[in-house]
């Protein structure tokens, strides 16, 4: 009889649970680093036990040909650093160094892929873990939590299932720690959003300068269809540069390049001493980031900068510049994620974004709903920049502010909404015309998208506040003045009668 496959949803139940080895103990941004690595190594040492099995019933048990043939497998994973052995060791009073030699072993065997990777993460550390004996306990107890997982890929329901309970358990900390641990997470559908808009090509390079956990680049990846493109990204913050590393790993893209480091003041991705160009470009970077290197931007060496510097408290502009420089000049396509406020804000930032709207770079402006993203409630936006638009000069923008799913806290674009904001840009990118929708009518498009020339958006002086464009005013309902007459004479007379009443009531009591 064969064994039942675990489904995405036990794996995420059974994961979750596990965290509360942590809650209570340490913030959720420090160990949501504790729980994502547990799984990463659960997952690769049942992967590696799987492979060892079929090899084993491939070659009849001869142990030489099994060795053999594993070490032209994708990662190596010396005994020492299985799950299964960290379990076996579970009781052992160095169980929090034993764990920190695995994953220095992991990371030796497999440099090209993981190298680095581990460095920010301790297992035996008393300032996160407790002392001793605390800390003994709960590793323990993680252990003994992810015990009950069997991640072989043949008892699996999808290939996929453990990278999407790795990004289900990047959502949830997001979600569960506020904007502290939300950072640097992008909402997957938001992400499914611009991937679509973005719509990379086969032979693509795809580039996220604030790649975070590396949600949107696989997206991205995904979006191709085929294995045939070329993957960067840069993060600046360590821990979660790890996590990028090792969702790349669960996805079994090993060539996707991920540097760490801070990207307006020490880009990583170069081509020699030029910045590295890409066909699509992707981000979602800090709102509004504050202290972002304006005071290092006159004197860069990559002239990003040549349309103006952005104020020093403000880096939207600073991420918009950088990554238009990062794109081909022929067909480079940049989409990212800010606040309304880079619609229409003044001083340098408005200069800047006159320039690039003179320069024809602008295509679409996407308004999306408030409570998207974790950690702020505030609605933000999509810019999309196109080096390939040619002669027309129109600006498509959409009001998708009221299409999405409220059901609970946290609002959710639903498969209708990204599917409606995706039609309808393409049918702005194929045709002169207003986009229309024949199934809704003329006059809901119009509340929801409009193509602005650019002579409407120089006579609006360059601000592309959202309202300004697409009309969404609803007219009330005429009112009857004879029936609301009539119904003020009702409530009067009946005022009168309950103040004769009162009045009848209050001399009966002596008042």
């Amino acid at each position: 009889m064969s064994k039942k496959s675990i489904t995405q949803g036990e794996i995420n139940n059974i994961v979750w649970k596990a965290c509360d080895t942590f809650r209570g103990v340490i913030d959720p941004s420090q160990y949501k680093d504790y729980i994502l690595t547990t799984l990463f190594v659960k997952y690769v040492s049942d992967v590696w036990k799987d492979k060892k099995n079929f090899y084993a019933e491939k070659y009849n048990g001869d142990e030489i040909r099994v060795q053999r043939a594993l070490r032209n497998e994708r990662f190596q994973l010396p005994d020492t650093c299985t799950f299964d052995y960290l379990f076996e060791n579970r009781n052992a009073a160095n169980v929090g160094e034993l764990i920190n030699t695995a994953l220095e072993s992991m990371e030796d065997a497999n440099r090209s892929k993981l190298e680095r990777v581990f460095r920010n993460i301790d297992f035996n550390s008393e300032a996160n873990l407790g002392q001793t004996k605390d800390r003994n306990r709960r590793l323990k107890n993680l252990l003994v939590d992810f015990s009950a997982l069997d991640l072989q890929p043949s008892h699996l329901e999808d290939n996929d299932v453990i990278g999407d309970a790795y990004e289900y358990l990047i959502e949830k900390f997001a979600s569960d720690a506020g904007k502290k641990a939300g950072e640097f997470y992008t909402p997957a559908q938001v992400s499914k959003l611009l991937a679509k808009l973005l719509n990379p090509q086969p032979g693509d390079r795809i580039i996220d300068p604030a790649c975070g956990s590396g949600s949107l680049l696989i997206k991205l990846a995904k979006q191709v269809g085929s294995k045939n493109f070329s993957l960067y990204g840069q993060e600046i913050n360590g821990s979660t540069w790890a996590l990028a590393r090792m969702n790349m790993f669960l996805h079994e893209i090993d060539d996707a390049t991920i540097e760490w480091g801070d990207t307006l003041n020490n880009p990583k991705l170069l081509e020699g001493d030029s910045l590295l160009k890409g066909n699509i470009v992707g981000a979602n970077p800090p709102f509004s980031l504050d202290k972002w290197g304006a005071e290092n931007a006159i004197s860069d060496q990559f002239n990003r900068f040549h349309r103006g510097i952005p104020p020093k408290s403000k880096g939207d502009y600073a991420f918009i510049s950088h990554m238009i420089e990062s794109t081909y000049h022929d067909n480079g396509r940049v989409g990212v994620i800010l606040p309304h406020g880079a619609l229409f804000r003044g001083s340098s930032e408005g200069k800047i974004r006159q320039q690039l709207i003179e320069e024809n770079l602008l295509e679409a402006v996407i308004g999306l709903p408030s409570h998207l993203f974790y950690g702020t409630g505030i609605p933000a936006i999509i810019l999309i920049f196109n080096r390939a638009k040619n002669e027309n000069t129109d600006v498509l923008f959409i009001d998708a502010s009221q299409d999405y799913d409220d059901s609970k806290s946290q609002n959710k674009l639903r498969d209708e909404d990204i599917q409606r904001i995706v039609e309808t840009y393409e049918s702005f990118q194929q045709s002169t015309s207003l986009p229309l929708n024949t199934e809704v009518g003329l006059e809901l498009i119009r509340k929801y998208a409009y193509r602005a020339t650019l002579k409407e958006i120089r006579k609006n002086d360059y601000n592309l506040n959202i309202p300004r464009y697409v009309d969404t005013y609803e007219e009330e309902e005429p009112v009857n003045v004879a029936e609301t007459q009539r119904q003020i004479e009702y409530l009067k007379k009946d005022l009168t009668e309950v103040e004769s009443k009162m009045n009848k009531y209050l001399n009966e009591l002596g008042f």
